[in-house]
Formats: structure tokens, C-alpha cells, sequence
């Protein structure tokens, strides 16, 4: 597929989707959304691919959503039908392959949903977050008030999305918002750094881990235990997980073939 308003890199099994609408810093319509959730699913469906990076590049995550094609909108218009930046986010979001998000400048509005549907955030030290809807009359409405919340607490959230407020890195980065912070000429370097030792660890492994943690939130601890055993006792079955063991007993690097 040809896409307009984002832009595919795979290199050495990583994937890096850019948003590239720079003249509207990376403004989220339906079609940036409609064109996630079709790289998402093309990247989930090829074996080369092990990491996935969503970034809007050096200057600007994504300073929120295109004000200007919700303006005229009424309630029935939001709410007949399902949303593409929910399709986007939940494509994203069940992924089996770890997804970094590489975030500089502005994440604003849609632009932190976008960032919160990621597994692993790293903010460039010029990063500026926030939910700013309520100023324009509205709530965060593409997963902020759930996503948010259970990342940082309940209370944190709401006082973000209560005042609208941006943060910037090192507070983002403080409540637990970001992984780390690095100065914006090394953004894509370090993220790259991680994005690699991801994909040097057994696919399948990755895969279950992630959805250990993921269906974990969506349970009581008792169903979320039970589920990490039964992902756990599953890996047993692979060939990574025997090669892994056989190579910590060996005392060298494990050979994992994602099988």
C-alpha cells in the first residue's frame, strides 16, 4: 500500500513508521489513523519484522488531532460507527511485537493517546505531553482517560486532564509517563539501541510476555496469574526455550529463531 501521511522504514528486522504531515505538526485525521492501523497490520503479519518505532521525527511527535475536521461534528457524528484512531490504537496496541514510541517535541491530545498505545515511550529532552482537550470543551477521547490513568495512577491523570496542562520530559519522565529522557540529536541512536536489544531476545517469548501484561491489566490477580502460568508453561513447547537454556548452561549468546 501506498501511504501519504506516514512514512515506512524496516532495517534490520525494525520497523519505523514516521508521521509525516510536518506542515500541521503531524495533525491526526482519519487518514493518518486509517493508514496506522494498515501498517500495523502489515508489520504484525511479516516474520522479518521484530520491533516496531512510531516517531513524528525530530521536531514534533504529534501536536494533537485535526481540530478542524471535528469542529463542525455533532454527537451523533462521534458516535455512530467505529472510530479509526480507535482501530489505529487497538491494531497497535495488540501487536505481538514490541512497539517503542520515539517522541520529540509536542505529544499533545491525540498525539499522547497515540503515544500511550505504545509499550515503551522515550521522550527527547525538548518533549512536551499533555491532554489538552478539556480546553476546548471536550475530554480526552481516544483512550486518554483509560490508558493514562492506568499508567500513572488515577490521580496524576486527572490532574492532567482536569488542567489540560502540558509536562514536559523530566516530569513526564518523574510520574512515570516516559522510560527515559535523551537529548534530541540522540533520539532515534538510543531508541534504535533498544529497538535492538528487543529483537535479540526469542520472539515468542516477547510475544507472550507482552500479552501476559496486557490481558494481566484487563483481569483480577488471580486470572492474571493464571494466565502468565499458562503463557509461562507454553514456552516450553518452542525451540527458543530450549536453546536458551542450553546456551546459559553452555555460558554463550542464545540463538533465537522465533520458533
Amino acid at each position: 500500500m501506498a501511504y501519504e501521511t506516514i512514512i515506512i522504514q524496516i532495517e534490520e528486522g525494525i520497523a519505523t513508521i514516521t508521521l509525516n504531515r510536518p506542515k500541521v505538526l503531524n495533525a491526526l485525521n482519519d487518514q493518518v489513523f486509517n493508514e496506522l492501523a494498515e501498517a500495523a497490520a502489515t508489520l504484525e503479519a511479516d516474520p522479518s519484522v521484530r520491533v516496531v518505532i512510531i516517531t513524528g521525527g525530530e521536531k514534533v511527535f504529534a501536536a494533537g488531532a485535526d481540530i478542524g475536521q471535528m469542529a463542525s461534528a455533532t454527537a451523533m457524528d462521534m458516535a455512530i460507527g467505529e472510530k479509526a484512531a480507535h482501530r489505529a490504537h487497538r491494531t497497535i496496541e495488540n501487536m505481538s511485537k514490541p512497539v517503542i514510541a520515539a517522541i520529540a517535541g509536542y505529544a499533545l491530545g491525540g498525539g499522547c493517546e497515540l503515544a500511550l498505545v505504545a509499550d515503551v515511550r522515550i521522550a527527547a529532552d525538548n518533549a512536551q505531553l499533555g491532554l489538552p482537550e478539556i480546553t476546548l470543551g471536550i475530554l480526552p477521547g481516544g483512550g486518554g482517560t483509560q490508558r493514562l490513568p492506568r499508567l500513572i495512577g488515577p490521580s496524576k491523570a486527572k490532574e492532567l486532564i482536569f488542567s489540560g496542562d502540558f509536562i514536559n520530559a523530566e516530569e513526564a519522565l518523574r510520574i512515570g509517563l516516559v522510560n527515559k529522557i535523551v537529548p534530541v540529536d540522540q533520539l532515534f541512536v538510543e531508541t534504535q539501541k533498544m529497538a535492538k536489544v528487543f529483537s535479540s531476545r526469542g520472539a515468542v517469548a516477547l510475544h507472550l510476555a507482552k500479552s501476559s501484561v496486557n490481558e494481566g491489566l484487563r483481569m483480577d490477580l488471580e486470572a492474571g496469574l493464571q494466565y502468565e502460568h499458562k503463557c509461562f508453561s507454553l514456552l516450553f513447547a518452542t525451540q527458543d526455550q530450549k536453546e536458551g537454556m542450553k546456551a546459559f548452561l553452555e555460558k554463550r549468546p542464545a540463538k533465537f529463531q522465533g520458533r
